[in-house]
């Protein structure tokens, strides 16, 4: 009795448990992006628990100056390595103008470093030719650990 026992605390020991979510994803993430009318952006996004987290843009316009205050974002994470997070951000458009939407972004672990997917960024408008009401851009974005 006392061996069975002393194997079962042994397993337990030495098994790792599983790691949840947020411990995949947890640290700070360098984010490249491009879309298609907002080329060559980054940010760094902060993942913080529970599924909430920070954006720091930091290139927002011609001067390409750091945003001072972090953005509210959200995260989640699904099975078969797949993530995805979004805040709403200020982004310039074109040379003169800037919109506010929620900047998306959804993709998949490549290793344990990097995570690769497209980027959606989804504005409202009020446009009398746009009987939706809203703008999208679409592109990719490549996010890497900090250290």
């Amino acid at each position: 009795m006392k061996f069975f026992l002393a194997v079962i605390l042994i397993a337990a020991t030495t098994t790792p448990p599983a790691s949840p979510p947020e411990q995949k994803l947890t640290g700070r993430w360098h984010v490249k992006f491009s879309l298609v009318q907002t080329k060559d952006k980054n940010l760094i996004f902060e993942v913080k628990r529970k599924g909430s987290g920070a954006f720091r843009l930091l290139d927002t316009g011609p001067d390409d100056k750091p945003v001072a205050d972090p953005l509210p974002a959200v995260w989640s994470e699904i099975d078969n390595g797949r993530v995805s997070f979004a805040g709403n951000v200020e982004l310039p458009l074109g040379t003169c103008c800037r919109e506010v939407g929620t900047l998306i972004f959804k993709g998949t672990y490549s290793n344990d470093n990097s995570i690769k997917g497209r980027a959606i960024f989804i504005a409202s408008t009020t446009d009398e030719e746009n009987f939706i009401g809203y703008r999208s851009d679409v592109g990719t974005f490549t996010a890497t650990r900090e250290p």
